[in-house]
């Protein structure tokens, strides 16, 4: 049986989380293996500092049966990456599966990737969707035909482990889960805008407002490229 092939797009200003969870369970899986692939080949500095050395070229890496875009402060850079959107656009030509976590969504927009379908991305960022022809939903994972997305950073894990349960079935998965004790007891209960009080709310978006204006406009900007009504899916 031939070996799975599972790349994950690493940028700088990538959210490490986005895609280390992920690569934590999909590393697991049998008779797989996890690319890291970037433009080169040199160390990429993540939005915290971290730097991860890619493993493959986009220009020298095959084509994978898993293709993973993670967010960041650095993929609205990725929107209107020329060579970044033709190797998803190949890519997923090829794939069984493309998927995303947190912002990584709205890459897979840029790439014409989602009209029509449903996708889920940051809580701060998931309205960019629709002017890039997605239909937004607030969920922490959604699956439309093989396109699957998970909601922001923490969640990638349970990104992971559904898509683990697709590629070799529930028992798999429910093993890895075990494996990296994957076992939820937050210490607060204010992990998502429908537990949070409106106050935090209103401060966490007040904090990234500036970068979620980026977004937008870069969202209108290529979803217009792409000839994307803005009422679509809503």
């Amino acid at each position: 049986m031939p070996e799975r092939l599972i790349g994950m797009l690493i940028f700088p200003r990538l959210t490490q989380l986005d895609m280390t969870g992920p690569y934590e369970v999909l590393a697991r899986l049998p008779n797989t293996r996890v690319h890291l692939v970037a433009h080169s080949m040199a160390p990429v500095k993540t939005d915290r500092g971290m730097e991860i050395v890619p493993t493959v070229t986009l220009a020298d890496c095959p084509q994978f049966d898993l293709v993973m875009v993670p967010g960041g402060a650095g993929q609205q850079d990725l929107m209107e990456d020329a060579v970044v959107l033709e190797f998803l656009r190949k890519q997923a030509a090829g794939a069984k599966y493309v998927t995303s976590v947190c912002t990584g969504s709205l890459v897979l927009g840029a790439a014409g990737l989602l009209k029509g379908k449903r996708a889920t991305c940051h809580w701060t960022a998931i309205e960019h969707l629709r002017p890039l022809g997605a239909i937004p939903v607030s969920q922490r994972v959604v699956i439309d035909g093989n396109i699957i997305t998970g909601a922001g950073v923490a969640a990638g894990i349970d990104f992971a482990l559904a898509v683990a349960a697709i590629l070799e079935g529930e028992e798999v998965a429910k093993q890895i889960q075990l494996q990296i004790e994957y076992d939820p007891s937050p210490p607060f209960n204010c992990g998502s805008i429908e537990t949070a009080s409106t106050e935090m709310v209103a401060l966490l978006r007040g904090r990234g407002a500036a970068l979620s204006e980026q977004r937008r406009v870069v969202a209108e900007r290529v979803g217009k490229a792409l000839g994307v009504s803005k009422t679509l899916g809503g």
